[in-house]
């Protein structure tokens, strides 16, 4: 039993994790970065989806102390966007993804989530309530004069669909949340021209691109195996 608990993570996921925390450290030091913040939090992020990969409650309470911390990072650079969207959307529904997670386990097993299948209506449903929260968004940034408004209007509309679906339980969550990294690169890319310190969170996601496309993956398999048995 004791060596069970022990090999909780497969030797892939052992390496994925340790890479993913040290590519991030070693960004941090190269770069001479004094943003601790930064460094803390995407610890905390990165750690959190690879306990999502495996659809553990742990992911999404890990993903509410990242949301606090990343949304005071995007305030320093003016991502008005970025912190309106974690503080205000991510980390909330974070909360509500921790319970539906708790509530929903597979089985007797407490540490991973029953996955989830989205109906075609609730698919239309979850784009239609996407695409209205996009656009309330888009004047509420415009009015914060926010940086780079239409890749961050871009970034809050990922966002919302892969908090929704995180919420739901479903796999696609993982990717959207790929799509969602995507646009983070490219926003603190731009946001690393004018400060270096910066470097170290777009190095931040993209470690997490990768580890999201590996938690998608993880949960077609998980899928497929809870739908077999």
């Amino acid at each position: 039993m004791k060596r069970e608990k022990l090999r909780y993570f497969s030797k892939g996921e052992a390496v994925l994790w340790f890479l993913s925390i040290l590519t991030v450290i070693v960004s941090f030091v190269i770069f001479n970065s004094s943003n601790y913040l930064a460094l803390t939090a995407s610890i905390i992020g990165t750690s959190s989806l690879i306990f999502c990969a495996k659809g553990n409650p742990v992911g999404q309470a890990l993903m509410i102390v990242f949301s606090v911390f990343y949304g005071i990072i995007s305030y320093s650079f003016s991502y008005y966007g970025e912190m309106l969207t974690y503080l205000g959307m991510t980390a909330p529904m974070s909360v509500f993804s921790l319970i539906s997670w708790i509530r929903n386990p597979y089985g007797e097993n407490r540490t991973e989530v029953k996955v989830n299948s989205i109906k075609k209506s609730e698919a239309i449903f979850a784009f239609a309530l996407t695409a209205a929260v996009t656009v309330f968004f888009y004047f509420v940034l415009k009015y914060f004069n926010t940086a780079n408004l239409r890749l961050s209007t871009v970034s809050v509309m990922t966002s919302f669909l892969a908090v929704y679906l995180t919420f739901r339980r479903s796999p696609w969550f993982a990717l959207v949340y790929a799509m969602n990294d995507f646009i983070l690169i490219i926003l603190w890319l731009l946001a690393s021209y004018e400060d270096r310190s910066y470097i170290s969170v777009t190095v931040c996601f993209m470690v997490f691109f990768i580890n999201d496309l590996f938690c998608f993956i993880s949960w077609l398999k998980m899928k497929k195996r809870q739908t077999k048995v």
